[in-house]
């Protein structure tokens, strides 16, 4: 994840996403570098236009955000249990017993 943050920082920063500056940026961070992913991420990144995939990824991202919410309004029309009488409970814990 550390190297696409690298990347995503450079991006911001207005650096062109190179290897040599994601090393230097993952240095500076105290990451142990493995050559072969930041050539990857390098390559990966190659011809994408970052701003419109981060674009794409909120909008794909905010109905999922907004779930939790819709769900919670469920939750709280719940219809409400019936209440058991101590008598009531106190036979149905007697039966456990015998």
């Amino acid at each position: 994840m550390e190297y696409i943050y690298a990347g995503m920082l450079l991006h911001r920063a207005g650096k062109p996403v190179t290897e040599e500056a994601v090393k230097k940026v993952l240095e500076a961070a105290g990451v142990k570098v493995d050559d072969g992913r930041v050539k990857a991420l390098v390559a990966a990144l190659e011809g994408v236009d970052i701003d419109a995939a981060i674009k794409e990824a909120a909008v794909s991202a905010a109905p999922v955000a907004a779930a939790p919410a819709a769900e919670a309004k469920k939750e709280e029309k719940k219809p409400e249990e019936k209440k058991v009488s101590e008598e009531q409970a106190a036979a149905g814990l007697g039966a456990l017993f015998g």
